[in-house]
């Protein structure tokens, strides 16, 4: 049977995105996987340079996608499947390229945790993201921010002659185009992964890439790789060296065997061959290997406590199996960023597909005989040379333009293109790809003025990088401009300068420009980014202040209740709450509330504010009946502990299990 590649639909229960988050992220979203800087003097030169190697330090210009909930309905999902005789493979082009099922027909088995619901959550960096799958990461220390976003997708020529999958798209956080090529050959039990990682600019840029492949947890369940030590990164912000299969006491090769989560970075050779694998009590189940370039290899496990139990609730619907993630990345662990060079490239070939493995020795206690019986195996059925050849061979066709196109993604890239003229054979960013966020910012490419808003509406996107700031800073110096400008200077760093900007883009907005009356934005999003920086600076009785101003504002400006002024009022409100409360302004906090829509102060994240409210009030009662009512905080960020936190300022009681989401021991 040839390989075929078609296009399909499939049906889940699936919870909305929503609207973007429209306020800038001006600040990053708590991220766990940070460690203290007394962790960093006792790693390896390398790993301490690459760890401290341009941290991302904000979101910008990637707007947060916290506008989900938990209502799930029956939805279409448009699908690519590609298949053989031996597999069948399926890929949400629309959320992240995902590979949402690998499914192994002779054996009838799937090979992936397959998870039956799309359930967003806030686990990538800039929040919305689901689990399941073999999913791409891009960009910076944590899931990408691409986890719910389009991506290219088009067939192109593969290296036996038959059809491929290329998924590409411009990576916004590092501004780098990458692409992924799915090449399943004909006949072949192992889905080839093609990846190439491009740097068209004159600077260096930091790189980060981890492969994640979620797959089904059951007691019997080993994740074997090549190693004989690891590091472990257990939520407490301290990375250590650790024995590979045994640590305090348990087999931690064995995901069931951990009580929290933890993250195992395993420390493989130089010169060993690259692989990781998850198999079952008879020894059987998926293999991931590589050629050199992508180094690293991981176990993440959700641990047997009762917290990270409910975490995998959280994230599907009752009934379903659990899951561990076995992943590979460009550096020994996901702390790291690679330099990659000026106009330079990172490419490397994956494959992924069945082993069945002899089970005793899978499962003895002679760690170093059950990874050579596994590697053994492998040998077998995919020799080391077969995938260096297979990247040989696929890497001329990485240039290769793509043919029928079969999904598409965003008109960032096709901006960077026209603005700086970047040839990038095999990922065309078409100018047909630009769209409404893309229009003022070809405007001001083509003519050196931003265009006026369309009336009193949410600013849309912010740009960043450094072009985009000259040429803010060279065109007229208007509010909204000013307002852009402010954005990109505080990206830069050049907080002092951001403030300046905004101030004059609010003292403009008031008096009215005087060139183009149409021109003045709202004065909100201004005074919200100016409350930003009074907290980074300590000044919380004046962000206080300009919140509420802000609010006010918004208030006076919002024509409707549609979705785009409705998340704007429920992220600029939420934000001014917690300002108050934060000086001691209860009343205004509680005022601010008030004026929230019936439908936002129903949501579990702004239950959770009331009961803080009602806490600041003197009613404790009332702030434990919120509790005693039931709510859920759709977007509760990974790691968070702040219902605990809540619950514990209330009362002595044990925490019930719908609200323990601990990650990390007490203490």
């Amino acid at each position: 049977m040839a390989t075929t590649v078609r296009r399909a639909v499939l049906t889940l229960p699936a919870a909305p995105l929503g609207a973007p988050n429209p306020l800038p992220a001006l600040r990053p979203l708590d991220e766990m996987h940070v460690i203290d800087e007394r962790s960093k003097q006792d790693l390896p030169r390398d790993m301490a340079r690459q760890i401290g190697y341009q941290p991302l330090r904000a979101l910008l210009p990637v707007p947060v996608l916290d506008g989900y909930g938990r209502e799930r309905t029956p939805t279409d999902l448009d699908t690519i499947v590609i298949e053989n005789e031996r597999l069948r493979v399926t890929v949400l082009p629309g959320l992240g390229g995902r590979v949402h099922s690998l499914h192994h027909k002779p054996t009838d088995r799937e090979l992936l945790y397959r998870n039956p619901v799309l359930q967003p959550a806030d686990f990538a960096l800039n929040g919305a993201w689901y689990s399941g799958g073999i999913e791409w990461n891009i960009g910076a220390t944590g899931h990408t921010t691409l986890s719910c976003a389009p991506l290219h997708a088009a067939v192109v020529p593969a290296p036996d002659g038959g059809r491929m999958v290329r998924l590409w798209e411009w990576e916004r956080l590092r501004d780098l185009p990458f692409q992924v090529d799915l090449w399943l050959p004909a006949d072949s039990d192992f889905l080839h992964v093609g990846v190439r990682i491009r740097n068209p600019h004159d600077r260096p840029a930091p790189v980060y890439w981890w492969s994640n492949i979620a797959v089904e947890e059951h007691a019997t369940t080993r994740v074997l790789a090549p190693a004989d030590e690891a590091w472990h990164f257990g939520y407490e912000r301290s990375l250590r060296r650790v024995p590979v299969p045994e640590y305090n006491g348990a087999d931690r090769t064995y995901p069931l065997r951990s009580e929290y989560p933890a993250d195992y970075f395993y420390e493989v050779p130089e010169h060993a061959r690259k692989w990781i694998a998850s198999l079952d009590g008879a020894g059987a189940g998926l293999v991931q290997t590589s050629t050199d370039v992508l180094r690293g290899r991981k176990l993440f496990l959700w641990g047997s406590m009762r917290g990270g139990r409910r975490w995998q609730q959280w994230l599907t619907e009752p009934g379903t199996v659990g899951y561990a993630e076995i992943q590979a990345g460009l550096a020994r662990t996901q702390l790291e960023h690679v330099r990659l060079e000026a106009e330079g490239e990172f490419s490397w070939l994956e494959s992924y597909g069945p082993l069945a493995a002899d089970p005793a020795a899978v499962h003895g206690d002679d760690w170093d005989a059950a990874r050579a019986a596994v590697e053994a195996r492998l040998s077998e059925v995919l020799p080391r040379a077969d995938v260096d050849a297979a990247y040989e061979a696929w890497r001329p066709y990485a240039d290769t333009e793509p043919g029928e196109r079969l999904a598409t993604g965003s008109g960032w890239g096709a901006l960077e293109v026209l603005r700086a003229g970047y040839k990038l054979p095999g990922t065309p960013f078409d100018e047909s790809t630009l769209g409404e966020e893309q229009a003022p910012w070809r405007e001001l490419l083509s003519t050196g003025v931003m265009p006026a808003p369309p009336g009193a509406t949410p600013p849309g996107p912010s740009l960043v990088a450094p072009h985009w700031r000259d040429m803010l800073e060279t065109a007229p110096a208007e509010p909204l401009t000013e307002y852009h400008l402010g954005i990109a200077q505080w990206h830069g760093g050049d907080l002092a300068q951001a403030v300046r900007s905004w101030e004059r883009g609010l003292a403009a907005s008031v008096s009215g420009p005087a060139t183009r009356p149409e021109a003045a934005p709202s004065r909100w999003p201004m005074l919200r980014c100016l409350a930003v920086a009074d907290q980074e600076g300590g000044h919380a009785a004046r962000a206080a202040e300009r919140y509420e101003e802000a609010f006010d504002d918004l208030c006076a400006q919002r024509r409707d209740d549609g979705e785009a002024w409705t998340a704007a009022t429920a992220a600029l409100g939420r934000e001014a709450v917690e300002a108050l409360l934060a000086a001691d302004r209860v009343a205004s906090a509680r005022a601010v509330w008030d004026r929230l829509l019936p439908t936002v102060r129903a949501r579990g994240r702004f239950r959770l504010l009331d009961a803080r409210l009602l806490i600041a009030e003197g009613r404790p009662d009332a702030a434990r009946a919120v509790f005693d009512e039931g709510f859920e905080v759709a977007d509760l960020r990974e790691g968070a502990e702040i219902l605990e936190e809540v619950w514990r300022s209330l009362t002595d009681d044990p925490l019930p299990d719908a609200y323990d989401y601990r990650m990390r021991p007490l203490g």
